[in-house]
């Protein structure tokens, strides 16, 4: 077994790599950024090395100076977890060359999956189904558009080269293909370096289903079963389970054994999984997609139903050893449920977040397991992935866990900006996904259902506490010192405007931190107290305590408050103190603006194009994914900003001028 190996990688994939390697008792060593010098990662790690500036493309994507950190480190493997060069074949030959254990598949088996085109062909020998389409190299445009009458609409267009969701568009009709050939063919230039594109049939009502396999170095291919990765959006998942709640035991067996002949087919080792698509009424015909050549995001749910720590398997597949068990000795147990938190906003399009992390609130409990690459303090930005932290569930039925993941996200806060974590909650209380009805178009079908709920009254009460504990004095040095707002002759109350999630509430306060009376927008009042316990506070709130943290607590403004009894979580600003709207975002419909931070990728049009209500004009990507914005007026396109070009959200990218008659 190796004595030392480099992880390279960064947030939650990082920090789970290294607690397995400390508890293998393996040193290992962390690369980061400039952005990532107190990354949650490099505390973890024995050994941290800085490779660079923030951007990717020149830290965790220069293979020769991760090459580099692991000779100085005296590394004899590197683990890549997933994304950045998890699946770049050229780093596994840099690896092999530099005398370094790649903890991954060959480079050979990495060339052939990481191209769909020659993936489904090296299935197909071994008579993996496949999904009816047109893959071959150097397919052009008009190719495409000519054969797609024949493989019948909706059709699926997807780059040949890497993954995640990157460059398919689902199109539903022939006067959509060529605008969605040109974006398909842009995007995975700039995510992969390599437009090709093919096409696939778009099977109905398809459920995403995926197995994990494990092949070491002696010929020996087994799985672990499957998962069940329909909820998703933009194909980028959100909630992914084990095991399926549609399969079988007989298609259980007949989809792990044509996932481990796909394995076969390029001569896997390590970790892979290969993902399947199936069409809902129609379980057992199932159909090759693609094999991702590491491990994956979802890996924990696999983890809890198996009781196999997957990541120390492929730390003895790569030193060499053979697989520790055979197929009949993989059993599941129970059922797990994961749910990715995302810098996101639901309520807003999905729109992007970011910003700084005020105070992180992690879920605990039986059968709950949190992997986090985030801390308080952490910065979000959009150079990186938006996940944040993954949370798991298991439980010994599929009820049990779904509860017991709705429980922990009800614990799990994260202050400071806007994440998923209540629309995580939303999907779980769908019908069809307590019912296990799914479908990879479900998220979309229902999304539009989602609003955030209301902060509730023990929050904004313990909330309003807060605010007065925080401004009452230790010691007063007289009665004006004391902010009760007493009049003479009377008492009197004083009042706070709380803004949280576009609504504002009153809130009306009498008597001392120890003693109050509290009301909400002129609702009977209600007893309250707080006393402060260490860091934190102690709410009572009509005879009953309640825990309560706060994040970002200064001059008696406050950004988070988190009672942890379940009884409620707030983020808001004293409505004195909400900005208003950048005079430089005026413009009405005529000017586009930035909705999050992110890059400029391309003008849609040429300047001074006259265009047309619905058009395209400027392209953003953040976290990933494009945005495109259309224009809300006919008129003439002036630019802002130029490709390349970072911007913050507000920030005015380009104005379409109507046309005088």
């Amino acid at each position: 077994m190796f004595h030392t190996v480099l992880v390279a990688n960064r947030g939650e994939i990082a920090c789970r790599v290294i607690r397995t390697l400390r508890e293998q008792g393996i040193k290992s060593v962390a690369v980061y950024s400039d952005a990532d010098r107190t990354a949650p990662h490099v505390q973890l790690a024995d050994t941290a090395v800085h490779i660079g500036p923030a951007p990717a493309r020149e830290s965790y994507l220069v293979i020769d100076t991760i090459i580099d950190a692991a000779k100085k480190t005296g590394a004899q493997a590197i683990h890549p977890g997933y994304g950045f060069l998890s699946e770049n074949a050229d780093f596994a030959h840099a690896c092999e060359a530099a005398g370094i254990e790649f903890i991954g598949p060959p480079a050979s088996a990495i060339e052939v999956m990481g191209d769909k085109i020659s993936a489904r062909a090296a299935v197909e020998k071994r008579e993996v189904p496949t999904v009816p389409g047109i893959s071959r190299p150097g397919l052009s445009d008009d190719d495409i558009i000519a054969a797609a009458p024949g493989i019948g609409f909706p059709v699926l267009i997807k780059p040949s080269a890497g993954g995640g969701g990157k460059g398919m568009h689902r199109v539903e009709t022939p006067e959509e293909l060529p605008e969605r050939l040109q974006a398909a063919r842009r995007e995975a230039a700039g995510a992969f370096g390599d437009d090709t594109l093919f096409l696939e049939h778009f099977v109905d009502t398809p459920r995403h289903i995926e197995v994990q396999v494990m092949a070491d170095k002696h010929g020996n291919v087994i799985h672990f079963g499957e998962r069940e990765c329909s909820l998703q959006r933009r194909h980028q998942k959100v909630i992914e389970e084990a095991p399926s709640p549609l399969l079988d035991e007989e298609t259980r067996a007949a989809i792990g054994q044509a996932a481990c002949d796909a394995a076969r087919s390029v001569g896997y080792v390590g970790a892979g999984t290969v993902e399947f698509i199936v069409p809902s009424a129609r379980p057992d015909q199932f159909f090759f997609m693609e094999m991702n050549t590491r491990l994956q995001v979802e890996h924990p749910v696999t983890e809890e139903v198996t009781g196999v720590d997957l990541v120390a398997l492929q730390l003895a597949v790569a030193a060499g050893e053979k697989l520790p068990l055979a197929q009949e000795d993989v059993t599941l147990t129970g059922h797990a449920i994961e749910a990715r938190i995302y810098a996101e906003d639901a309520a807003q399009g999905f729109l992007p977040t970011g910003g700084t992390i005020k105070r992180v609130t992690l879920p605990t409990g039986a059968g709950i397991r949190v992997d986090s690459g985030i801390t308080d303090g952490s910065e979000i930005t959009s150079l990186y992935d938006p996940m944040l932290m993954k949370v798991i569930a298991h439980g010994a039925n599929r009820e049990e866990a779904l509860s017991r993941l709705d429980d922990a996200l009800a614990h799990t806060h994260i202050a400071g900006f806007t994440v998923n974590t209540e629309f995580c909650r939303f999907l779980l209380s769908v019908p069809e996904v307590a019912a296990g009805d799914l479908d990879t178009g479900l998220l979309d079908r229902v999304s539009d259902n989602f609003e955030p709920a209301k902060p509730n009254e023990n929050a904004l009460i313990g909330a309003a506490m807060v605010w007065l504990a925080s401004r009452w004095p230790e010691k007063p040095t007289s009665a004006w010192a004391i902010p009760d707002a007493w009049r003479a002759g009377r008492t009197s109350d004083q009042k706070i405007r709380l803004a949280s999630n576009g609504e504002d509430f009153l809130i009306a306060i009498t008597g001392t931190p120890s003693d109050a009376q509290v009301s909400i927008d002129g609702e009977a009042a209600v007893p309250a107290a707080i006393f402060r316990v260490g860091d934190a506070w102690n709410v009572h709130i009509d005879g009953i305590a309640h825990a309560c943290s706060v994040a970002d607590l200064s001059d008696g403004e406050f950004a988070h408050v988190v009672l942890t009894d379940a009884t409620g979580s707030i983020e808001f600003t004293r409505k004195d103190a909400v900005l208003a709207t950048s005079e430089d975002a005026d413009g009405g419909d005529k000017t586009l603006v930035s909705p999050m931070p992110g890059t400029v990728i391309a003008h849609a049009v040429a300047p001074g194009t006259a265009v047309a209500v619905g058009d395209a004009v400027v392209i953003v990507e953040a976290m990933k994914m494009e945005h495109t914005l259309r224009a809300a007026v006919d008129g003439v396109v002036t630019f802002h900003v130029e490709p390349g070009e970072q911007v913050p959200a507000g920030k005015p990218l380009a104005t379409v001028e109507p046309q005088e008659s």
